[in-house]
This record gives structure tokens, sequence and C-alpha cells, in this order.
């Protein structure tokens, strides 16, 4: 597809094209250019903008968490695949319910 640059007018973007390339209506985009190409590419947000700052807290805190548990041993894994993940579970419990039985009285 061919458009006419024209002069103090602002190049529009066909819809065709913007509906191809998968921009919405708010989307931010950033224009590249390199030896007279431009290449117009989605802004992708930050970590920062994505999160409000209690949210950020609360994130921070549970990988400040999950640290002090995997230093402490506290941890499993690593799995290969999921079967591996699931069988290792279903033993923890059954382990579990195993202990909970000896515990409890009759």
């Amino acid at each position: 597809m061919t458009v006419t640059v024209k002069d103090k007018t602002p190049i529009t973007v066909p819809d065709r094209v913007r509906r191809r390339a998968g921009f919405k209506p708010g989307d931010q985009v950033e224009f590249k250019v390199s030896g007279g190409v431009v290449t117009i590419v989605p802004k992708l947000p930050l970590a920062d903008d994505e999160y409000t700052p209690e949210q950020r807290r609360i994130i921070d805190a549970r990988l400040r968490e999950s640290e002090e548990d995997f230093k402490a041993g506290r941890s499993y894994g690593p799995f290969h695949t999921a079967d591996e993940m699931i069988a290792h579970m279903k033993a923890k419990l059954k382990q579990k319910a195993t202990s909970k039985k000896a515990k409890s009285p009759r």
C-alpha cells in the first residue's frame, strides 16, 4: 500500500495496515528510523507501569519469602516434567494424610 506524504499533515497509518499489525485504539507505538527506513513497533509496558505501588510491595514481599524458603531448604524440584511434579505432590499429600491419621486420637 502506498500513501502520499503531504506538507504539514501527519502521516496516517491506513486502517488495513493497523489491523494487520494488531494495533488498537489507545495502543502506544514507537517509531524507529535507520537508514531511511521507518519501523513502527508497539511500545511495551514497563513492569513499573504494570503494577500499583501496593501490588509491587506485595510481590516484593512474596519474592523475599520465597528466597528465604529456598535458602532454608523448603523447596522442591527441579521437576523436568509436569508428571514428575504431580507425582511429587501426590506423594506429599499421601504423606500428610498418613501423618494426620497417626496424630489424631480415636
